[in-house]
């Protein structure tokens, strides 16, 4: 296992009783460079949205926690957070939440001269993701081609 998984899991296990004390969902844990610094990011959300309040509650007794285990060896910035109206769709919670819902998708590579696509997700398993757009005609895509998919803005 990577360093960055290795600290991602391990931070998942300290955050779960935390954010399922309150209620809470676990939407995910990332920890990423960007610039010099090294960010642990942790996504939360409940029904009706999350507020700043439950933020700073989860972090405070998740940076206790990680002060206490130390396990990971460079400095960072700890976030907790909303996962925000672009959250990706990455576990099976988010798919089957999204079902009957618009999601946008992008893919790797174009697919018939395009690589963005918008429409109702129909069906999902672990291989492939079924989409229907306005046009009426179910799209199945091959998950090893999606970059991307999230729920899509009505603005």
């Amino acid at each position: 296992m990577a360093r960055r998984e290795e600290y991602e899991s391990r931070t998942e296990a300290l955050i779960l009783p935390i954010v399922e004390k309150y209620n809470f969902e676990l939407v995910d844990v990332e920890y990423v460079k960007e610039g010099n610094n090294w960010y642990l990011r942790c996504y939360i959300d409940k029904e009706g949205g999350i507020f700043v309040d439950d933020c700073e509650m989860v972090h405070r007794e998740l940076g206790e926690l990680l002060d206490q285990e130390d396990f990971i060896d460079n400095s960072y910035i700890l976030e907790v957070s909303s996962p925000g109206l672009g959250r990706p769709l990455k576990k099976e919670k988010d798919f089957q939440r999204s079902l009957g819902k618009d999601v946008e998708i992008r893919t790797f590579r174009k697919i018939d001269k395009c690589k963005e696509f918008t429409g109702c997700l129909r069906a999902y398993d672990k291989d492939t993701v079924t989409i229907q757009p306005e046009d009426g005609q179910e799209m199945v895509f091959s998950r090893s081609d999606i970059a991307l998919i999230r729920l899509a803005f009505d603005f």
